[in-house]
């Protein structure tokens, strides 16, 4: 009897058709990918494809089980690949595995119209929201997920069914001062944050002084202490001096005398930064005194009572209690950590002179550093030091990830993925189906939460349908296949802008309406009616390439923006480039956004709704007698800071005075790009 007999008596002859017939696209191989894998190849999708541009470390194979200790600084993707086709390997299931970035330009509208179904098992918000788009545009059904400790979620997102990625609000990134990170840390992350990201980058990062003086002039503007920013330039000149002599025998002392002692100094003879409300005077740190044990350690801000010194004993009796990582180093450890790492990354940096050093959380010669420098400095404000384990998790900005809940959080997202087929099937079979896709034929598409509640440890809700106001899932895509290389900017304007999209159907529009368009790359204005200054330039020369998108809105901004998106086009095709036979309906674009009404939030069901209370009007669910459960937030993004590549220009939409000043800008060469760097906070 074939292995996929019992498979295919549970799910039934159809459903089980389209899970062989259906090409997965599975983006992540870390602990939801790889959980999610071999869920996948043991019920039996016949056609999967992964795609992951990170590599093994140590610290995965606690929850990656894919992986073994020998796989370390392999490609994920493709060990995960080779380790599941052992779980099914007689059935003919193909995986095609890949080691690239999913915003690679190969990975274009048509590669993900190629699939039947997408499934997201990332880590950032970057590579989220850009997946989000491509599938939106194709109308490829999408499955997100997410983990944060004992917390999940899964989200199946459906184009023109569900709400997307981006019509949630998201929240906005941790932020702090620039004037708090450099003088005045209240916290241990403020501390955290300056050496990660300031002193770090001084002394072994790449050294850019026109960068730094945009930085604090930017902070000035912005209405922080004029004199104090002056004091931030003269510092920064300073520490460009120090850096010079850190690889000789005294020179990480001499860069503790400066950071801790010189530096504190300076700030304590500007009396008029103290006399605000809450702040505490910092203490200069004695190198001497404290390998000799003779200073005198400040006490803790908001503590009655000074906490007693560490002993050498007392540290060796905390050693043996716990583990290394865990344990709380005493002030003279935390010196010699800082001398050690600097030795170790100034060896580092002459080495390697052209290749500036970057913080990592698994090279433990940055975390050490980071973390001797963080309570060094926590140290002389007065607030709590801590541990190396929980530096690295600040600093990294790690969310604990468990097993366990990667594995149920698979397990749901390929239950929804039947669903979601289920749905797709009865639909194309004529049954009636809504927006949840409830209906006699089979369950229906659910939200699934994972919550911390022993009795009731899961939660459903209804999706909700896409927000109008959506400036992804609400726009027009359309496919454009171009030869860069052939086709001008004045040929796209006049031939596809002017003559073909002017046939479009536009909602609502009147006889005497004349259209005039404005186009842009990402941020970039191209052309409007009175810039014409690019019409003889090829899309190849304005650098406009595959997996990009030509964004073209009416001036009037009455319409919904138009995104032309650039495939792989015949390069002996005449004219240069292919459209669809005919033009997409266009509708009118909404009124500005606004917050969302709290009616607008999910319920959460403690259980499924029977499929008798679908209701035969709208085919949507109805419980009798389900009492609405606690909505659980879980976090839109799992562990980031692991290693990933930089992203490309995102599509960046132009508002207002912004689009005023932007064309009165003659674009000539490509926009700066601002990389996302993996944190959960940014400097301001």
């Amino acid at each position: 009897m074939p292995r996929s007999t019992y498979t295919e008596a549970l799910l039934g002859p159809e459903l089980y058709s389209k899970v062989r017939d259906t090409k997965i696209l599975v983006v992540g191989a870390g602990g939801i990918g790889c959980e999610l894998l071999k869920n996948l190849v043991l019920v039996g999708f016949a056609d999967i494809e992964i795609i992951d541009l990170d590599t093994i470390d140590l610290s995965n194979l606690n929850r990656q089980f894919l992986f073994r200790k020998p796989d370390i600084s392999k490609s994920k993707a493709l060990v995960a690949a080779a380790t599941a086709r052992h779980f099914n390997p007689s059935s003919g299931i193909e995986i095609h595995a890949r080691h690239g970035n999913v915003k690679d330009s190969m990975n274009d509208l048509e590669w993900i119209k190629g699939f039947g179904l997408v499934m997201n098992a990332l880590d950032n918000m970057d590579a989220r929201r850009h997946v989000n788009r491509l599938c939106q545009a194709a109308g490829v059904p999408l499955i997100e997920s997410g983990t944060a400790g004992y917390l999940g979620q899964v989200t199946p997102m459906i184009k023109d069914h569900t709400e997307c990625f981006d019509c949630v609000p998201k929240p906005t990134p941790k932020s702090f001062p620039v004037c708090t990170i450099r003088s005045t840390p209240s916290e241990p992350i403020h501390c955290i944050v300056w050496g990660k990201t300031y002193l770090f980058g001084k002394l072994f990062g790449e050294d850019d002084e026109d960068l730094d003086t945009e930085e604090l002039d930017q902070a000035k503007a912005s209405g922080e202490n004029a004199e104090e920013i002056e004091n931030l330039k003269k510092e920064a000149a300073a520490f460009r001096e120090v850096r010079k002599g850190l690889g000789e025998e005294d020179g990480p002392q001499r860069v503790f005398h400066k950071v801790f002692n010189e530096d504190i100094n300076r700030l304590l003879a500007m009396e008029d930064m103290w006399k605000k409300e809450g702040r505490v005077k910092p203490v200069p740190l004695l190198y001497e005194s404290i390998i000799d044990g003779s200073f005198q350690v400040p006490p803790l801000r908001n503590a009655p009572v000074a906490p007693q010194p560490q002993t050498e004993g007392s540290a060796k009796q905390a050693e043996k209690k716990g583990l290394k990582d865990q344990r709380e180093l005493s002030l003279k450890e935390n010196l010699e950590l800082f001398i050690d790492s600097c030795k170790r990354l100034s060896a580092r940096a002459i080495a390697y002179p052209n290749l500036p050093l970057a913080f990592d959380k698994d090279d433990d010669d940055t975390l050490d550093f980071v973390l001797a420098t963080a309570n060094l400095r926590a140290t002389a404000y007065g607030i709590a030091n801590k541990t190396r384990f929980q530096v690295k998790e600040m600093a990294g900005n790690i969310i604990p990830a468990i097993a366990t809940t990667n594995a149920i959080i698979a397990g749901l997202i390929v239950m929804q993925s039947l669903n979601i087929l289920k749905t797709l099937s009865s639909s194309n079979s004529g049954t009636s189906t809504e927006t949840n896709g409830a209906s006699s034929a089979g369950p229906a598409v659910r939200n699934v939460f994972l919550r911390t509640d022993p009795a009731k440890p899961l939660g459903f809700s209804e999706p909700q349908r896409a927000d109008q106001k959506c400036s992804v899932c609400r726009d027009v895509y359309i496919p454009f296949r171009v030869d860069l290389t052939r086709c001008t900017l004045g040929q796209f304007v006049n031939d596809i802008i002017k003559n073909w999209l002017e046939t479009a159907s536009f909602e609502s529009r009147e006889e005497n309406d004349e259209l005039e368009w404005t186009i842009f790359e990402g941020g970039r204005l191209l052309a409007d009616p009175d810039f014409d200054d690019n019409h003889e330039r090829t899309l190849e020369d304005l650098d406009i390439k595959r997996g990009k998108m030509l964004t073209v809105r009416d001036e009037d901004g009455k319409w919904r923006p138009i995104h032309f998106c650039i495939c792989e086009g015949d390069a002996q095709a005449t004219p240069p480039y292919a459209l669809p036979s005919r033009p997409p309906s266009i509708p009118l674009a909404p009124p500005a956004p606004a917050p969302r009404e709290a009616s607008e939030e999910p319920i959460l069901l403690d259980s499924m709704p029977p499929v008798a209370a679908v209701s035969a009007q709208n085919g949507s669910a109805a419980p009798a007698s389900a009492q609405p459960a606690e909505v659980v937030p879980i976090a839109s993004t799992t562990a980031a800071g692991i290693k990933r590549g930089a992203p490309e220009d995102g599509d960046v939409r132009l508002d207002g005075e912004e689009e005023v000043a932007a064309k009165k800008r003659k674009v000539e060469q490509v926009a700066v790009t601002k990389v996302d760097n993996g944190d959960d906070f940014e400097i301001l």
